[in-house]
Order: structure tokens, then sequence, then C-alpha cells
């Protein structure tokens, strides 16, 4: 089955009892039971009808064997971590979310975990960190905020020759765009708010596997921490879902629009884009991406305020978040980067300057004249400061 066709009929596409071509929201918090322990379903904690639905789905999208529905990207990643102990070792990507930033530095490291932090790109980097109490590599690929890429497989095949965990965090990516399972990794994580559900309506995480022994440890945790998606929430996801592929080819299509306009741009002085044939990981992502995805990051000229130019649009969206319809712009260093101290976040390549867009599916035009109106009023703000600086 092709993954467009997937998107629809795979997982459980139909309710089993009605017949319903839209699983229905089942709104029970425990199941009626025959004879004892004789029931599929016994409370929506440890399993519900909407999201086995989901799980179901993500599980087959992403050529694995099980998934699991979290209440947010955060809450999957935690439970991921959950499986690990005291004194366990991680090597991390230098470039994550701020958000799992501040779980390891903040959550983690206070319950006895060690982490090593590389640019994963960097092969013989990411080997050398492995120590003997390692018990996993995390990463994400594209990275967040920079969109650095990984070689997933030959991170994979270090994981597998030093008995260690791979586990990679697809969200910037879908499994429209690259499928890290194939390529031989562990774990894939998503916040499912972004991409899969895609509408800004929903807050989710998804993990799949396709190890039997790691799918039980995850279910168990799953039912014990019991960070759960709700079965309304379950239900919204699974219908964004269905509808990735069409909104993928739109936000491809825009994003490469919006990458040759910000190349002529003279205000912009560095684009990170995956499509980039000038950038250094292009390669990389031909080889394992169907795509470049929808997300560019860019850095303004010296002396030009990053806010003024976000709070200056029409269109683009203010915000948080990403992989919606809209699209949506924000300043990591003072957003979804704030809890990483700005010292580490230099080290990172993170700078002030750097504003991160993600291309909506809103007609190219008026994007692009969104943006040039933005950078219309930064040139005349650049303009009336140079000559004031003349005039005095």
């Amino acid at each position: 089955m092709e993954f467009e066709t997937k998107l629809i009929h795979a997982g459980v596409s139909e309710d089993k009892y009605t017949g319903a071509t839209s699983i229905p929201i089942y709104m029970a918090s425990t199941f009626h039971q025959e004879k004892v322990g004789e029931t599929e379903y016994e409370y929506s904690r440890s399993g519900n009808p909407t999201r086995d639905a989901v799980e179901k789905l993500i599980a087959d999208l992403e050529n694995g064997n099980d998934g699991f529905a979290f209440s947010s990207g955060s809450a999957a990643i935690n439970t991921v971590f959950s499986m690990f102990s005291v004194g366990d070792h991680f090597v991390i990507g230098n470039d994550v979310y701020g958000g799992t930033f501040r779980l390891i530095n903040t959550v983690l490291k206070r319950f006895g975990m060690t982490f090593t932090v590389v640019d994963t790109r960097d092969l013989a980097a990411v080997e050398n960190a492995i120590q003997d109490n390692t018990k996993a590599i995390y990463l994400e690929t594209p990275t967040n905020p920079l969109l650095h890429v990984t070689d997933i497989a030959k991170v994979a095949q270090i994981a597998k020759e030093h008995g260690v965990l791979s586990i990679i965090d697809n969200t910037f990516a879908s499994p429209y765009v690259q499928r890290p399972l194939e390529q031989g990794v562990d774990i894939v994580i998503h916040s499912a708010s972004k991409y899969l559900g895609g509408h800004s309506d929903v807050i989710a995480g998804l993990v799949v596997t396709n190890d039997q022994k790691l799918a039980e440890q995850i279910g168990y945790l799953q039912n014990s921490i019991g960070s759960i998606l709700a079965p309304q929430e379950s239900w919204i996801l699974q219908r964004g879902i269905k509808t990735l592929a069409l909104r993928m080819r739109a936000h491809l299509s825009n994003t490469k629009k919006v990458f040759d306009y910000l190349s002529k741009q003279p205000l912009v002085s560095k684009i990170y884009y995956p499509g980039d044939p000038n950038n250094p990981d292009h390669e990389v992502a031909k080889k394992q991406m169907d795509g470049f995805g929808a997300m560019i990051s860019f850095e303004l000229k010296d002396g030009l305020d990053p806010k003024e130019f976000v709070e200056g649009l029409h269109l683009v969206t203010l915000a948080e978040s990403l992989g919606a319809l809209e699209s949506l712009i924000e300043i990591p260093a003072l957003m979804t980067h704030g809890a990483i101290p700005r010292e580490t976040r230099l080290e990172n390549g993170i700078k002030d300057e750097l504003i991160r867009l993600s291309v909506g599916v809103e007609d190219p035009k008026d994007l692009l004249l969104d943006l040039e109106q933005g950078f219309a009023n930064l040139k005349g703000s650049q303009d009336h400061v140079r000559n004031g600086a003349l005039d005095s």
C-alpha cells in the first residue's frame, strides 16, 4: 500500500461495531466485562478504541509494529527516557528543541542520568562520546532550529555496534518526508501537534518502535505514568493525519519558493535549509528525505532587529509551534529556545538574530508579499538610522 493510501486506510480505518468510516470518540473511562478479565478494553488509561486507532495508524505510517499516543510531545519524550535508570548515560544532539533541553537539565539530571552533547552530524564525535554506561543516542534530524541533518542510517549502525539504542525525534520531517525505522532506528518520537495534526488545534505526542521488547516497556510506562492522549484529541489527530500528504505537497512547494526569495534578499545574511545546494548537509538530506521539509531558519544582517521584522508581518503569524496550515514565525532565542542559556545557544550556533519560519499552505504570492513588506520596513528603519547618524 502506497504512503498516501496508508494515510486514509491504514491503522483502524473504520469502526468495527458500526462500520463508521470515522472512528467514534469513545468517551468512556471504563468498559463492561462479561467475564472477569475477558475484554479488549478495561480502563481508558490502559486502552481506548479511539486512541488505539491513531496509535495503529502512526505505527503503519512509520513502518513500525507498535505506536503509542501521549498528551504532548514532551510527555512522549519523558516516557521514553523513563525506560532508563540512575547512572545511565546518553549521547544527545547539541541542537534540540528547548523543551527537550529543559527536561534533560532540570528533571532528568536530577534523577541521576548523565548526558554528553555532540553535533550528531560528526559521526566520530558520536562514537567517541559512547561510554560503558551509555544506553542511547538521542537526536533530532532535521534539528530545531538550525535544520542540521544527521545521517540516520550511520548513527543507527553506530548504536547497534555499541549495543545502545538509537532514538530520533522526527517532528520536523514527519513520516511523509522520512521514516527513520526503515533506516535502522529503534524508537521514533513525534510532537504530533505539528505536521501530523497540522491544524493548530491539538497537543499530542507519538512514539513508534518495531522492537517488541521496547514496545512492551513503552506500553507499560504509558499506562503506569498515565500521560495518555484523550479520546477527543485522538480523534482530532487521526483526522489531521489523513490530510498529511495534501498539506505536505503545498508546504514543500511553498518552502522552495520562500527559499528562492530569501536567497536574493540583501538583508538576510544566512539561511538554514536542507534544500539549499550549498548547505553542507544537502547530500545527506537528498539521500534520506523525500523532500527537504517545510522549515527555514535565517539570520538578519548585523544591526537589524529580528523583533521588528517578525512583529511587522501581517499574514505570517508570530507564534510558537510549527507544521500548521498557517505560516508561523518566531525568534528561537526569545521564544522556543529561551530556556537554553544564551552562552549555550551561541555555542550551538543559535544567534540572537536567528528567525525560524514554518512555511504554511497559503498562496505563495501572498506569503512573499508579506515577507517583502516586512523587509521593506526593516530597510526603511535601517535607512532612517543611517540618515540620522549622518545628520548628527
